[in-house]
């Protein structure tokens, strides 16, 4: 496995081993041990999410959690592609307000690894694509919350038409960046 950083702390990007033959392939998208010496950080995984976006230009995010229910999130593209996207939500940070994105696709084995403390979203770049996440906690409706995808201070490039991208109604009535009150600290 190969492990990419970035300037802003926290996140990685995994790129897994491929075995391929004439059945097939085969990749291990997670080892408990491997992934821990990599974060540095003893994780527990609660639960996976499994998503379907049928069109083009669906957008989902930026998401989080609030504490005691903030998430990490090892996300992955199962069929199609995605930008996906993280933005450093972390108080005292020197990155805050900062973001990544990478591409993820079916194709080539990535997965981001989202800690907590960052704000997550992704654009969908092909019809019915399918995005796996395994999160470290569980859901909860109370502590749920977004930021708007487009607004102009955190300026990310999403890769699609901003101008026809699909939404639900709670990404539509999201908050700006300069109105959301972070609960998480560096």
């Amino acid at each position: 496995m190969k492990v990419d950083f970035f300037q802003i702390e926290g996140p990685c990007l995994l790129t897994h081993q491929k075995y391929e033959d004439d059945r097939g392939y085969f990749i291990e998208t997670y080892q408990k041990e491997k992934f821990e010496k990599i974060t540095g950080k003893s994780i527990s995984f609660v639960q996976d999410n499994h998503s379907l976006s049928k069109l083009v230009g669906t957008v989902r995010g930026l998401h989080y959690q609030t504490p005691p229910f903030a998430q990490g999130k090892l996300v992955r593209c199962l069929k199609g592609s995605i930008n996906d996207v993280a933005v450093d939500a972390r108080l005292n940070s020197s990155t805050y307000g900062q973001h990544i994105k990478v591409f993820l696709s079916a194709d080539n084995c990535k997965q981001l690894w989202v800690p907590e403390g960052f704000l997550h979203g992704f654009a969908t770049l092909e019809e019915n694509t399918e995005v796996a996440y395994k999160v470290t906690n569980f859901y909860d409706e109370s502590c749920d919350s977004n930021v708007q995808w487009n607004d102009p201070e955190l300026a990310i490039d999403w890769g699609i038409d901003t101008h026809s991208a699909i939404l639900s109604e709670k990404d539509l009535k999201a908050k700006t960046f300069n109105s959301f009150v972070s609960p998480f600290s560096f």
